[in-house]
């Protein structure tokens, strides 16, 4: 029977102040018969509007009317035919701003949570599933993907579904790209990325991890000494920016991907870690978008007071309003309409405090966005012994400094036709190599843009 009720079926989550202090999962998932219920408010529209936000057009009518009919199964096998990575997908995609701000139930009303019913799917499949993929006959072309993120994990998945000979080439010790080192264990859990890479390992993809292309070996080499045909390129957005402000090379100062990686990757917030860091009693991260909730949030989880320092308002904040609302709940502080402009230190070389202005919004800038503007005489500081600085990334400048005849554009993204073709042949790339720091499913869709033009390149 339909469930016309205008809310979503609420997501469980650990209580904000048991699970700000630990780094389990903080939303624990559907049961099957919140799934159900959820899967009937969707009105299988005809036209599929909720399609048309997804970059990897995931058949999302078909897979929750398997739900309705209880052949969770048969929903993931839905899923799998467009997404290689529905647990991760279901998890970080922002689908409050694809395929749920199509769906016509958001008109009067909350959307059908698309995201936590694949969440749900894709959990189950992984729990229940005892059977592996079979792998496809091999048609003995190889290809090469640099690194293993969600752009690079999707194409090399397609590829090797269409019998390709696939080996993607990881720069660390684990691959996942930024799935492993970017993003949290309590909004994604690694067993989680582990199982979806095992599973593409299971269609015959290779994974080399400790492969610095660039360093170890070239593209030109890949191509021309171990025979690879094509070469899908990505590697992501790693090269970290920061605001040139007085202070910014003291102790206690990270970028926030460093800070991610050092706890996701290498974990060390542990007191047994080779490599520790400095957890800090007082912390400030700079920054509005996923990345500083990210950071502040894993602060927050290692003991710290957390200030989050952002230059506009609320309204214009970048990041997901879930993970907003979670930073609330976990008692961040959040400094609006407040921007630093120098970080001081001490008499040892650690920082000590932040000094930062007040903004007011002005006129709209480039982007659209009313620009802020410094209120004089507004200084004050914010303690802080570590500070985190969560202002975004650009390509690494590797791949472009060893590969002749690669064009980047003005920021260091490779410049690519819309198939993801750069300007060397037979040499594609996609996701945050190209675009700068973006979301995961863009990435995916990258990735699987290319491997279809790479499969009709190679099929000629």
């Amino acid at each position: 029977m339909a469930n016309m009720s205008l809310k979503k079926n609420p997501m469980p989550h650990q209580d904000a102040e048991v699970r700000n202090k630990n780094f389990d999962e903080v939303a624990l998932g559907y049961t099957p018969e919140q799934a159900m219920d959820e899967a009937e408010r969707c009105l299988n529209c005809k036209n599929k509007p909720c399609m048309n936000g997804c970059p990897v057009m995931v058949h999302i009518p078909e897979f929750i009317a398997k739900i309705k009919e209880g052949d969770f199964e048969g929903a993931y096998q839905v899923i799998s035919v467009s997404s290689s990575l529905p647990a991760v997908c279901g998890r970080v995609c922002p689908q409050e701003s694809q395929c749920e701000k199509y769906c016509i139930r958001g008109i009067k009303g909350e959307p059908v949570a698309i995201g936590r019913l694949e969440r749900f799917v894709a959990d189950w499949h992984n729990a229940h599933a005892t059977e592996k993929p079979v792998k496809p006959q091999s048609n003995g072309i190889k290809v090469a993907v640099v690194g293993s993120g969600p752009s690079g994990l999707t194409c090399a998945g397609d590829l090797a579904k269409k019998g390709y000979e696939v080996t993607v080439f990881e720069a660390f010790h684990l691959a996942g790209g930024v799935l492993v080192y970017g993003i949290p264990e309590f909004r994604l859990p690694k067993s989680i990325v582990q199982k979806e890479i095992d599973t593409l390992k299971d269609l015959g993809v290779k994974i080399e991890t400790n492969m610095v292309i660039g360093k170890v070996l070239s593209i030109e080499e890949l191509i021309k000494e171990y025979d690879f045909k094509a070469v899908f390129v990505g590697s992501g957005a790693g090269l970290p920016k920061f605001m040139n402000i007085p202070g910014e090379n003291l102790n206690g100062v990270y970028s926030a991907n460093e800070f991610l990686t050092r706890i996701n990757l290498m974990k060390a917030y542990r007191d047994d870690a080779t490599t520790p860091i400095k957890k800090g009693k007082k912390v400030v991260v700079v920054g509005g978008g996923n990345v500083a909730m990210d950071a502040a949030r894993c602060a927050k989880r290692l003991g710290a007071d957390v200030h989050i320092v952002y230059r506009r308002t609320l309204d214009e904040l970048p990041a997901r309003k879930e993970e907003v609302e979670h930073a609330m709940e976990e008692g961040i502080v959040f400094d609006l309409l407040t921007n630093p402009v120098e970080i001081k230190g001490n008499d040892t070389g650690w920082t000590s405090a932040v000094t930062c202005i007040k903004m007011e919004l002005g006129e709209p800038d480039a982007s659209g966005r009313r620009r802020p503007v410094a209120v004089a005489g507004s200084e004050f500081d914010i303690e802080a012994d570590v500070v985190i600085m969560a202002l975004g990334t650009s390509p690494n400048p590797l791949i472009k400094a060893t590969t002749d005849g690669l064009e980047v554009n003005k920021h260091g993204g490779i410049i690519t036709d819309e198939n993801g073709l750069t300007s060397v042949e037979a040499v594609y790339a996609g996701g945050d190599a190209v675009t700068g720091a973006a979301t995961v499913i863009l990435a995916m869709g990258a990735g699987k843009t290319a491997a279809k033009a790479i499969d009709e390149y190679l099929s000629k």
